[in-house]
């Protein structure tokens, strides 16, 4: 992992493979691993994970004895090594300054568990190969601290006994080393050529520690895989590997090239829609994963609560980080929000855990999840924005309704509904139960019904066209960001395309408003149906800069349903990233 100040080329690196390992169906990934078993049985080893939910992760290491400064720089994290390109030679000393002596595994287990977690993933290594347990292959561990006792040991007997899963992340990258295939100039303590033959191997002999000296584990996590030394043969076999030392483990997808695993990583974002494979967001509160005294720019509780639900709607898990401090102990601002998050699941658990992702594409005032059984489906409401007028209206929902009402609420009072044409309207209390996120329930009878619901012209006569309102065809054309903000993007392949559908009163002539940001400019036609338009991207210099421009005329000669579709026009096409559209009334044509 690093700080949120990773590299651009890095970046990119990761999230083309992120985007490869959403795609991908999971079974692909685990035969090209040559894992061997039914879906049947890999549902069943995924079954805790899905149902999960939420989960902790912990960086910590010889890294926070500098807290995140040297020499006048206050922004360095668990990439210091590599940041500072301080000699090994030197930054060997932190182990003797690494001296955890208020660490207590029963605490941290306990307010994981508080905060409604039930699953913690700590590293054992990272990228500066430093082991947070008692190696026998390596000096180059706990054992060569001051503390000398060895962490993961009392977290894994604190974690059987509160009944948390133990995951373990793990880095395949080590700059430490002297095998490790791009040998940093830095290094002064290596000799010889590295061999990562010998790396590998030294690698699987502490995977081996770990796997069988802990007892079960749930995840191995795997990072630091994106350099060239290591390939996706050296994946697969490392996958093979582990499985056959606990058959039921789960490994991510950063084990290879991030065609292989069982899970995707998406890391400090949330994907815009719904994935059907198993996710998990792995997230900071703050801008680092290991401590930085410096860093105190908190996510607030209500965003943690809201990024949790966020995840749990769209089918995913949430990681949420703590970075320890040399001493043992979990900052307070980490420690108070996570006792914040946890209030909040005591009561709203039951629309987390073991549910999936909600059946709507998407909600202005919030969130949805669900949990389908023999009679029906059970349909949480997260609602984060309360409506004024307390109606709550359910896009296209069809199904008959056996009850409703807030989950805060012991009596389940019920909540009347009105059923129409735009769908299920319930008419709410004047004030939430909850500020940040109140939790309405729904019971549907029998299959759940949904039913699309068009954009209509507007009262002066404009069709407004949002990203999260598209259809996307295509591999890798899609929505980022599911809020307001949101926006078509990863438009690389010109065959790839968008398409709206909507409903039109006063049909005629229209100007073509696009919100747009690009680095370059590329072509494009606008059709609905027998008419087009060409046009072409305004370069903003920027994929995140976003402008109004003017694209031109297009009629609409007729009311009623129709469809406008944005295709690249191959020959001149550059990415670009779109927000919006807008259809003014522009009167008859010159």
């Amino acid at each position: 992992m690093k700080t949120l100040r990773m590299r651009t080329l890095l970046k990119a690196g990761l999230l083309a493979a992120a985007v490869i390992a959403l795609s991908q169906p999971r079974e692909c990934r685990a035969q090209a691993a040559g894992a061997t078993e039914t879906p049947e049985q890999r549902s069943a080893r995924m079954k805790w994970f899905r149902e999960a939910r939420f989960g902790l992760f912990i960086h910590w290491g010889v890294y926070s004895v500098p807290a995140g400064e040297w020499k006048g720089n206050k922004g360095y994290g668990e990439w210091f090594l590599e940041e500072t390109h301080m000699p090994v030679s030197q930054y060997e000393k932190f182990a003797g300054e690494f001296n955890p002596v208020k660490f207590d595994a029963r605490q941290w287990v306990r307010m994981a568990k508080d905060a409604g977690m039930k699953y913690i993933v700590i590293t054992s290594k990272h990228h500066d190969g430093f082991g947070m347990f008692r190696s026998e292959l390596t000096d180059w561990c706990i054992k060569s601290t001051p503390f000398g006792r060895d962490p993961l040991k009392e977290l894994a007997a604190a974690c059987k006994q509160q009944g948390i899963t133990l995951c373990f992340y793990h880095s395949i990258m080590d700059w430490h080393h002297p095998d490790w295939g791009k040998r940093r100039p830095w290094n002064d303590k290596a000799t010889g050529k590295p061999d990562m033959d010998r790396y590998t191997a030294y690698m699987k002999g502490q995977l081996k520690e770990l796997l069988t000296d802990y007892g079960p584990l749930g995840i191995l996590w795997f990072d630091g895989q994106w350099e060239d030394a290591w390939t996706r043969e050296r994946g697969a076999d490392l996958y093979r590997y582990v499985r056959a030392l606990q058959p039921s483990i789960i490994i991510n997808n950063r084990v290879g090239k991030g065609d292989i695993g069982d899970y995707g990583t998406p890391e400090q974002t949330i994907p815009a829609n719904a994935e059907a494979e198993p996710w998990e967001s792995c997230m900071t509160m703050n801008d680092h994963w290991g401590y930085n005294k410096h860093d105190q720019n908190w996510k607030s509780a209500a965003t943690l609560v809201r990024n949790l639900v966020d995840c749990a709607s769209k089918g995913g898990n949430y990681l949420l980080n703590v970075g320890p401090t040399s001493e043992g102990l979990i900052p307070p601002a980490s420690v108070e929000r996570l006792a914040a998050v946890g209030r909040w699941m005591k009561v709203n658990g039951a629309a987390i855990y073991a549910t999936s992702a909600g059946p709507f594409k998407q909600l202005a005032w919030g969130r949805a999840t669900k949990k389908v059984h023999a009679d029906g489906t059970t349909l949480y409401l997260h609602v984060f924005n309360w409506p004024a007028d307390g109606k709550l209206l359910l896009p296209g929902l069809k199904s008959p309704l056996e009850t409703a009402y807030l989950l805060a609420d012991p009596a389940k009072k019920p909540l009347s509904s009105q059923a129409g044409d735009l769908g299920l309207t319930l008419t709410l209390p004047a004030a939430p139960p909850d500020p940040v996120c109140s939790v309405i329930v729904l019971e549907v009878k029998g299959p759940l019904t949904i039913e699309p619901v068009l954009s209509k012209q507007r009262a002066d006569g404009s069709i407004r066209l949002s990203a999260n309102e598209a259809i996307c065809h295509g591999d890798k054309l899609k929505l980022e960001n599911a809020d307001p903000a949101g926006n078509l993007g990863f438009w690389l392949d010109p065959a790839d395309w968008a398409e709206w559908k909507f409903e039109v009163t006063r049909p005629g002539g229209f100007t073509v408003v696009a919100e747009m940001a690009a680095q370059a400019s590329g072509k494009f036609t606008l059709t609905v149906g027998d008419h087009s338009l060409q046009s072409a991207a305004s370069a903003t210099g920027d994929y995140r800069k976003f402008r109004q421009v003017t694209l031109g005329r297009i009629e609409i000669p007729s009311a009623g349903k129709t469809s406008l579709a944005v295709k690249p026009i191959k020959a001149g096409w550059q990415p670009m990233n779109l927000k919006s559209l807008v259809l003014k009334p522009a009167g008859p044509a010159d």
